[in-house]
């Protein structure tokens, strides 16, 4: 797939990804838990076909199988099946029936790297090094009593487990609770390549892969070398536990399971903040369809930073695949958080919100976003999350960016009519759905005014991306180029006026008559003077179409 040329067409690449941790976002049977009816019931606010909707294409769904819960989900039982607390297979299969009938994709969340210690598959593994189950988990002997290598494990820093039953050690570098897959074994291959065509079979569009690049290990189990910085735990280089090699011909494996089912997609979670590992994870268009750039998703605020990103990461996929661009997730902190700046932080979203639906690539929202949620703080007490309970208060945890979704001012945020799992935001009086709705000036306003002008604008959801600043500290400004349309996107990031001076040919950029189609600051439908000196107000969005080109054609 060469996306650049001739522009994507398939609705992954040209479609926006609402990303829903189902626990929070509507609880439909009173339990304090949301659930597959709760989010069935709220389709029609993602998309009922108008623009009073957000206007999302697809839902990707974070695990809802089987799990002791260990991890919230991603410590994973059974497969095949639906966890209790979210309802059972026939809601799921209602939630897909009424989620295409309104023309939203299903995708689920493969956690496939480890499975929960209580998958009958491990249960079998531990019971003798004979059993058939064995040898499709990563164990090892030892030396001297001890773990054969240095590695360690994202949540109980030690990697390595022993069972008395077998005499050996088994490895799981997220916690205990999550032994980890041997993907060298042919029958954990075929077993977990059956879960996959199990649920494209049901008619789920496409699968965000869970750690992709932590799927093979070192054959040799060989320790990481040591590396020197200042953020312990990690000190090591990890080259023989992540990212590879044969993680690649994996994912061309991966990759002809899904291309067996028509229209269908992956994303990798590429666990990494190297955009170049990210990138790889492409092949030459035979690996996933699309990965994950967290280098993007850290980045501090400021124009320059997210250029340097944004250019790079378009820059290793010109020619080989479409990017994705995301700000949050369930894993870490809500940008509306990051990115806060007392008085300012609402207008700092809008920027955010203009910036991640009018570049180049896919789009993936996380829920509660497009009204400013924020993360909240959780005591001890409160703390849901193992991640938070080990190292607390040195961090705490994912609770803060997992809490209800807040539909309205009411009691719990309309989220539930019982105690929720965690606890509401308290500025949920003020920010919920509800009161936002009305309210043409609102942030989900921009959002659904965004997400609808990117569906009707071809430039903005198939374009060619070129930057109009080289090396900005304020702002950006950059066209999108569609089949002879013409879009121009400017930013400002910071709170005061400035002028942006536009690179590249003057007569090129300016040529033409233009029209806002989007402005905070400016009439949508109003003429627009274009100058190497564009003048922007603080904070200020401006997305304009050029609608008659200098040979007086004109693209309306």
């Amino acid at each position: 797939m060469k996306a650049r040329q001739g522009g994507p067409e398939r609705w992954w690449q040209t479609g926006v990804v609402y990303q829903i941790y189902p626990r929070s976002f509507m609880d439909s049977d009173c339990d304090g838990v949301g659930d597959l009816r709760g989010i069935v019931s709220k389709l029609d606010y993602l998309n009922d076909g108008t623009e009073k909707s957000l206007g999302i294409d697809a839902i990707w769904l974070s695990p809802i199988y089987p799990s002791p819960n260990k991890d919230f989900g991603y410590d994973i039982s059974d497969y095949r099946d639906i966890d209790p607390l979210y309802g059972n297979m026939e809601d799921f299969k209602l939630l897909l029936r009424e989620a295409h009938d309104r023309n939203i994709r299903i995708v689920m969340d493969l956690v496939i790297n480890h499975t929960s210690d209580q998958h009958p598959w491990f249960i079998e593994a531990c019971k003798s090094r004979d059993n058939p189950y064995h040898d499709w988990y990563l164990w090892h002997e030892g030396k001297n009593g001890k773990a054969p290598n240095n590695w360690f494990a994202f949540f109980d820093k030690k990697a390595w487990w022993w069972v008395d039953e077998v005499r050996k050690f088994y490895l799981s570098t997220w916690c205990r609770y999550q032994p980890e897959v041997n993907w060298r074994n042919p029958g954990l291959k075929e077993a977990m390549f059956d879960v996959m065509r199990f649920w494209l079979e049901l008619g789920v569009d496409g699968y965000r892969i869970d750690v992709i690049n932590w799927f093979m290990k070192d054959e040799q189990f060989r320790s990481n070398p040591f590396r020197p910085q200042l953020s312990p735990p990690d000190l090591q280089k990890h080259i023989y536990d992540r990212n590879r090699p044969e993680t690649h011909d994996l994912c061309r494996e991966i990759r002809e399971v899904v291309d067996a089912f028509p229209d269908r997609f992956s994303v990798g979670e590429v666990y990494t903040t190297s955009a170049k590992d990210a990138s790889s994870y492409y092949g030459n268009g035979d690996e996933l369809h699309l990965a994950f750039n967290f280098a993007f998703l850290f980045k501090k605020w400021g124009a320059a930073n997210f250029l340097q990103e944004i250019e790079k990461w378009d820059s290793l996929l010109r020619d080989k695949g479409w990017p994705t661009y995301t700000l949050s997730n369930h894993d870490q902190p809500r940008h509306y958080t990051r990115y806060a700046e007392g008085d300012e932080t609402n207008k700092r979203a809008r920027v955010a919100a203009a910036m991640l639906l009018t570049l180049r690539g896919t789009p993936f929202l996380y829920y509660g976003e497009e009204i400013g949620m924020s993360d909240l703080k959780i005591g001890r007490k409160q703390i849901q999350d193992p991640l938070g309970k080990k190292y607390w208060p040195i961090l705490k945890g994912r609770d803060p960016a997992r809490t209800p979704m807040q539909w309205r001012g009411s009691r719990h945020a309309g989220f539930s009519t019982a105690d929720p799992w965690l606890p509401v935001h308290p500025k949920h009086g003020v920010v919920n759905v509800e009161s936002q709705a009305g309210d043409p000036g609102s942030l989900l306003s921009l959002y659904r005014e965004l997400i609808w002008l990117r569906k009707r604008t071809p430039a903005l959801c198939r374009g060619e991306y070129r930057s109009l600043v080289s090396s900005p500290t304020e702002y950006l400004v950059y066209l999108r180029s569609y089949e002879g349309q013409t879009v121009l996107v400017l930013l400002n990031f910071v709170g005061k006026s400035v002028t942006a001076a536009l690179r590249g040919n003057g007569n090129e950029v300016m040529a033409g008559k233009w029209e806002v189609l989007f402005g905070t600051d400016r009439l949508k439908g109003s003429r627009l003077e274009v100058s190497t000196g564009m003048g922007l107000q603080g904070y200020e969005v401006l997305i304009a179409e050029r609608t008659e080109e200098r040979n007086g054609g004109s693209h309306k």
